[in-house]
C-alpha cells in the first residue's frame, strides 16, 4: 500500500490524505486500514518537494476534523445500532467495551488520547456520541486531538524522507503500545471497584 501511494500523483495523494482520515471514524474505516498511512506519505512527498507541507497539514487536520465530528453526530443519534457495524474479531476482544469504559470516565480526555491508536481512533468518536458527551466538548476535544496528530505525522513523514517504511512500523508500535496502556489502565480501575464494592458488601452483612 504504501509503495503504491508515493507513486500515485501528488493531488491524488493529497485527496486521500484527506478522505482516509475522514473515513477512519465515520465508516470504520481505521479499523482496517490506518489513517496514518496516507499522512505519512504526504509528509514524505512534501519532503521531495512534490507537495507542499501546509497543504498536506492542512488536509489532514481536515480529514481528521470531519471523520470524527461525522463519527460522533452517527453515535448519537443511532447509539446501538452503530455496534452492528463492528467486526466481530473487535467486539470480542473486549476492545469496544473498554472503549466505552475509557470514554464514559475520560469524556473529552479520551477524545484526544484515542486519536493516537487506530483502533481507538475509529471507535471513539461514535462511542463518544452514545456516551452522552456534550457536543461543543466532544468539538474542542476533536479540534485539538485532530490538530495535534495530523501536525506530528506529516512532519514525521516529512522528516524521515526515504525511510518512511520503518517510520510506518514504529508508529504502529506505538499506536499497539498506547492502546495496551489505556486498557491496562481500564482493567486496574475495574478490578479496584469490584474489590471495593465486595469489602462494602461484606461489612454491610456483618452483624452489628
Amino acid at each position: 500500500m504504501l509503495d503504491l501511494l508515493v507513486a500515485l500523483p501528488p493531488a491524488l495523494v493529497l485527496a486521500l490524505v484527506f478522505l482516509l482520515p475522514a473515513l477512519e471514524a465515520s465508516t470504520f474505516l481505521g479499523l482496517l486500514v490506518p489513517g496514518e498511512i496516507a499522512v505519512l506519505v504526504g509528509g514524505v512527498l512534501a519532503h521531495e518537494g512534490r507537495l507542499p507541507l501546509w497543504a498536506v497539514v492542512l488536509a489532514a487536520v481536515a480529514g481528521a476534523a470531519v471523520g470524527d465530528q461525522a463519527g460522533y453526530l452517527v453515535g448519537r443519534r443511532y447509539g446501538r445500532r452503530l455496534l452492528a457495524r463492528v467486526p466481530q474479531r473487535v467486539a470480542r476482544s473486549g476492545e469496544l467495551s473498554r472503549a466505552l469504559e475509557l470514554v464514559r470516565r475520560r469524556g473529552a480526555v479520551a477524545v484526544v488520547l484515542g486519536r493516537w491508536a487506530a483502533a481507538l481512533r475509529a471507535l471513539v468518536p461514535g462511542l463518544a456520541g452514545m456516551s452522552g458527551i456534550g457536543h461543543r466538548a466532544f468539538t474542542v476535544a476533536n479540534l485539538a486531538g485532530g490538530v495535534l496528530w495530523a501536525v506530528a505525522v506529516t512532519l514525521l513523514g516529512y522528516l524521515a524522507g526515504a525511510s518512511f517504511r520503518l517510520l510506518e512500523r514504529r508508529l504502529g508500535w506505538g499506536g499497539e503500545a498506547l492502546l495496551a496502556l489505556v486498557v491496562l489502565v481500564v482493567v486496574v480501575r475495574v478490578v479496584r471497584a469490584r474489590r471495593a464494592a465486595r469489602r462494602e458488601g461484606a461489612d454491610a452483612a456483618r452483624p452489628g
